[in-house]
């Protein structure tokens, strides 16, 4: 196990009715006037928006609001939401939505103190001022109303990139799984592929003997694989949406990943997919994930049968353990797709004359240098490979 600091300060009220303190805890982490952001009217449909402002006038918070964050949070809104902390003077935003709104969210935190483009913090620049930023989740998926990270596209070049740092982690989150119980099959489904990819991308490491994350995963998938078909059959199963709700925080705020090497090849992939067809992540990494892992399996390939076996309930085969490893990519794909996911590009809506703009934007876009890196180092004709498996 390799030396770690880890460092999570969250507050987490969970559980019904939570999101009615919301005002109670933006006053205790010190915030004196808020910008409320959120995405579509399903907050609004929903009453949340109203419950969350009720819980400010409560505590004689004013506030702003700021709506229109779209699947892919865009740079262009981040943009005007610093222009409105700035002129308002903001000093606490609270992300009503998931996790683009908290993206979204985090990258308005960093970029109201900034003296330059909020960009550069998703180009490798270390953070070293952020807003304190609070979260009312509504869907579990990213992970990031517990997490460091934040992922936006830039509009121009369509570039989708990430920012990290503990200054950006949420001083409270607010989970009631109430609050998912109206999300159609699909977005419920896509939200439990990233918080299984998330899972994954620990479990693809390069550091030995790290038993203890490793069960922490492995535990976590045996969750996602009972829960989910339970909610996807029965959407208003509050004990389920609980389980994978919590799952989804404990997958991403990295109580699974530390000590060891961690992959994100996957991750990156995807990204020229919902970048450039706008998909849902999650049904992005369900066509991606499959692909990556038969592509590098041999790289280690006792890593993928010791997940088949103890996950995906595979026989091992120790004079042939690619048998193994194989079978149980394959039943992590079929499991995707019995619940309702993709798998393949035609079905998400990609293009095959399109893999070369892919792969260039992956490999090269926004100060990249031919390759990616992570569980093993991908070139180009990788990549185009790794894309064509997709088709």
């Amino acid at each position: 196990m390799e030396n770690f600091t880890f460092y999570s300060p969250t507050l987490f009220a969970f559980g019904k009715g939570t999101e009615s303190d919301a005002g109670k805890y933006v006053k205790r982490f010190g915030g004196s006037k808020v910008l409320i952001h959120y995405g579509g009217g399903s907050v609004v449909r929903s009453g949340l928006l109203d419950r969350v402002k009720a819980s400010l006038d409560k505590e004689g918070l004013p506030f702003i609001e700021l709506g229109g964050v779209k699947p892919n949070p865009r740079s262009g809104l981040v943009y005007e939401g610093i222009e409105i902390g700035r002129k308002e003077g903001i000093d606490f935003i609270i992300a009503v939505g998931g996790g683009s709104v908290i993206d979204s969210s985090k990258a308005i935190a960093m970029g109201i103190p900034y003296d330059g483009d909020f960009w550069d913090f998703y180009q490798g620049k270390p953070v070293e001022k952020a807003l304190p930023v609070g979260t009312v989740l509504t869907i579990a998926a990213a992970g990031s109303e517990g997490s460091p990270d934040s992922v936006i596209t830039k509009e121009e070049g369509m570039f989708k990139r990430g920012a990290g740092s503990d200054l950006i982690r949420p001083k409270f989150s607010i989970l009631n799984p109430e609050l998912t119980q109206t999300l159609p099959p699909f977005q419920t489904a896509s939200g439990a592929t990233d918080i299984m990819a998330h899972l994954y991308e620990r479990y693809l490491t390069n550091t030995k003997d790290v038993e203890v994350t490793d069960r922490l995963i492995e535990a976590l998938l045996l969750t996602m694989k009972h829960e989910t078909p339970r909610v996807i059959a029965d959407p208003d199963n509050y004990e389920a949406r609980a389980n994978i709700m919590w799952a989804g925080m404990v997958a991403h705020n990295n109580t699974c990943g530390v000590g060891r090497s961690q992959d994100w090849n996957s991750h990156v992939i995807e990204h020229e997919l919902s970048a450039l067809y706008d998909c849902a992540h999650g049904a992005g990494l369900a066509v991606t994930m499959p692909a990556v892992f038969k592509y590098v399996m041999n790289h280690n390939v006792m890593r993928f049968a010791q997940v088949a076996v103890r996950v995906w309930g595979c026989q091992m085969d120790f004079e042939h353990p690619e048998v193994t490893a194989l079978e149980g990519i394959n039943a992590f794909q079929s499991f995707l797709c019995s619940i309702g996911m993709p798998k393949n590009f035609e079905e998400l809506g990609a293009k095959q004359e399109d893999i070369p703009k892919l792969v260039d934007v992956l490999c090269h876009g926004d100060g990249r240098q031919g390759s990616i890196s992570g569980f093993v180092t991908l070139n180009e004709e990788d990549c185009t490979k790794i894309y064509q498996m997709m088709i």
